[in-house]
């Protein structure tokens, strides 16, 4: 059958209501955002920690382990610093969405967004520190993490100085948030979104490093794979939180989101590849293609590709069946389905968090 026949699916779920039926208060709202918001937070929660269990070791007598506080808390600082990340980016994101030429219609949801934001970013830089205090932690089994320790352990570490710029970067985007609660779009949204994904540049440095002349491409390759996944994911959750409830807008915003999502899917793609299996390629002692089914990181390399493939269909539906149905302004479950494809982003968050810590070997 035609798009235009069938424009719903058969997944149940709130549909989007009409302009100005949808308040902050209203029971259909405040369930799309649990939706949204639990999807993803729910999905990486559970993806992490199933993750740390997986590859916990375990201990030896008479050495001292970090403790199951450090082992599981510091993949959970770690995938919330990623989503208050995500959705600073999507929020900043959303008035070039949305554009600037009907202020009279974009400014009420604007109002919202922005407040929002700063407090994405201030959770963003809280989360930043506090994982600085996990990593030091883990270093140091068996000690309290004191302020000497934690210094030492940012002047030591290359993870540690990422960390501290990318929460800095945060109070940053805080900073300009607050000019932009009190000017307005006056304070340009690319200025906002440019330092939040400046703020991004440092987290790969957290995760595996190669020693090769190859470093810096496959440093490169996460940057951007980190920066493709989160205007990807803080691009769609913005968009279904604040706008899906306004016909008239969401035909605006989702057309311009989709060729945004399909740039992101394929940065997203080919990157990830390109940095997964050259970290692998280049450590000493791992063999290819052997080694994606034979260790820690193989399994959940492919697991990421998995849910990479996962997204596509999910990602698909919203383009070529519901999209032609929002611009003629009609009902449709966007919400319902872009909850499916956050969640699965959550998910992928989990692992990619739990793959910066496996094994290669």
């Amino acid at each position: 059958m035609s798009v235009a026949q069938t424009p719903e699916s058969s997944v149940p779920a709130p549909a989007v209501v009409p302009p100005g039926s949808a308040e902050t208060g209203s029971g259909t709202d405040v369930f799309a955002r649990r939706t949204l918001i639990g999807g993803l937070v729910g999905g990486a929660l559970v993806a992490a920690l199933a993750g740390a269990a997986l590859i916990a070791e375990r201990p030896v007598p008479g050495i001292p382990t970090p403790g199951p506080v450090v082992e599981y808390g510091l993949p959970v600082v770690r995938v919330l610093l990623d989503l208050a990340a995500v959705a600073v980016i999507g929020l900043s994101l959303l008035p070039k969405l949305l554009g600037f030429d009907d202020p009279e219609r974009t400014e009420p949801v604007l109002r919202r967004v922005r407040p929002a934001a700063v407090s994405a970013a201030w959770a963003w830089a809280v989360f930043a520190f506090v994982t600085v205090v996990f990593h030091t932690a883990e270093l140091n089994p068996g000690a309290f993490p004191t302020p000497a320790a934690v210094a030492s352990y940012v002047s030591n570490v290359g993870a540690g100085q990422g960390l501290v710029i990318s929460g800095a970067t945060a109070l940053a985007c805080a900073a300009v948030g607050l000019l932009a609660v009190r000017f307005g779009e006056s304070v340009p949204a690319e200025l906002r979104t440019g330092i939040a994904l400046f703020g991004l540049l440092p987290i790969p440095v957290t995760g595996h490093a190669v020693n090769s002349v190859w470093h810096d491409p496959i440093m490169i390759s996460m940057e951007l794979h980190v920066m493709g996944a989160t205007a990807w994911t803080g691009g769609l959750l913005a968009t279904a939180l604040f706008v899906a409830a306004r016909r008239d807008l969401l035909a605006v915003a989702l057309p311009k989101f989709s060729k945004l999502a399909t740039v992101c899917l394929i940065l997203v793609s080919v990157s990830g590849l390109i940095s997964g299996l050259s970290t692998m390629a280049l450590t000493p002692g791992v063999e290819l293609p052997g080694a994606l089914l034979g260790s820690e990181y193989g399994l959940l390399l492919v697991a990421k590709v998995v849910l990479a493939c996962a997204l596509v269909p999910l990602a698909a539906h919203i383009r070529f069946r519901l999209l032609p149905a929002i611009a003629r302004r009609q009902a449709t479950s966007m919400v319902a389905w872009a909850a499916a494809e956050v969640t699965v982003m959550g998910l992928a968050y989990g692992v990619a968090i739990t793959l910066t810590r496996a094994s290669l070997t």
